[in-house]
C-alpha cells in the first residue's frame, strides 16, 4: 500500500498555508520534493489536497478493494496563516483526469468519497500483477480538518480494513478563504503577492 499525502494534480492548484512571513519562505520545490518542503515549513494544505493511492496484492490471490471510507478527527476554524501557491504565474498548467478519481468535500457533516462524473465507484479488484491507483481530491473552505482514509479489502474468507493517513499523522486540509496569497514568479527570487504585476 502506498500513500502520495503530496501529490499534484496541477502545480497552478496546489497551495499550502505556512505561518511565516513571505521572505522566511523558501522558493517552490518541484512535486517530488514538496512532502520535504511541507515538513520544513510545517505546511498546511490550503483548500485542496490531492492524494495518490497505490494498492496491489501480496500473494496469488485476487484482494477485493470494498471501499474508502473518510474518518474525520477533529475539525477547527480554518488557520490565519499565508497562502502559497507552488506554480510559477504565466507558466502553462494541466493535465488529464486519472482513471480513478473521486472528491471528497470535507466541511460536509459526514465527509464521503464520491466518483468522478463517468468513473466507476468501488468495488475493485487488485492482485500482485495488477494494481490500482487512486485519486483523491479532497476539499476544504470552512474548516481546518485533520482526517484519515479507511480501506476495507476481502480476499477469500479473509478481509480487514486499513488506516490511511500521513506516516501515522492525519491528513490535513485547512480552508484558506481571506488569507493573504503569495505566488513566485519563474526566474525570480522572491514570493510576492499574488495577482501583483511585477516591477517593470
Amino acid at each position: 500500500m502506498g500513500v502520495r499525502p503530496y501529490a499534484w494534480e496541477s502545480p497552478c492548484d496546489q497551495r499550502y498555508l505556512i505561518d511565516r512571513e513571505p521572505g522566511r519562505v523558501a522558493p517552490p520545490p518541484v512535486e517530488q520534493d514538496a512532502p520535504a518542503w511541507v515538513a520544513a515549513h510545517k505546511g498546511v494544505a490550503a483548500g485542496r489536497q490531492y492524494l495518490e493511492l497505490t494498492v496491489q496484492g501480496t500473494g496469488d490471490e485476487t484482494v477485493v478493494v470494498k471501499g474508502l471510507r473518510v474518518r474525520t478527527v477533529e475539525k477547527r476554524s480554518p488557520l490565519a496563516w499565508n497562502a502559497y501557491a507552488m506554480g510559477y504565474p504565466g507558466v502553462g498548467c494541466g493535465g488529464g483526469v486519472p482513471t480513478r478519481y473521486f472528491t471528497v468535500a470535507l466541511d460536509a457533516a459526514r465527509p464521503a468519497l464520491v466518483p468522478e462524473a463517468g468513473h466507476a465507484d468501488f468495488p475493485f479488484k487488485v492482485s500482485e500483477s495488477d494494481p490500482e491507483v487512486y485519486y483523491v481530491s479532497a476539499e476544504a473552505a470552512a474548516y481546518d480538518v485533520s482526517w484519515t482514509l479507511e480501506l476495507s479489502w476481502s480476499s477469500g474468507s479473509r478481509h480487514g480494513t486499513l488506516v490511511l493517513d500521513d506516516e501515522g499523522r492525519p491528513f490535513r486540509t485547512s480552508g484558506e478563504n481571506g488569507r493573504p496569497s503569495y505566488e513566485f514568479p519563474l526566474g525570480g527570487s522572491a514570493w510576492r503577492p499574488a495577482g501583483e504585476e511585477p516591477p517593470s
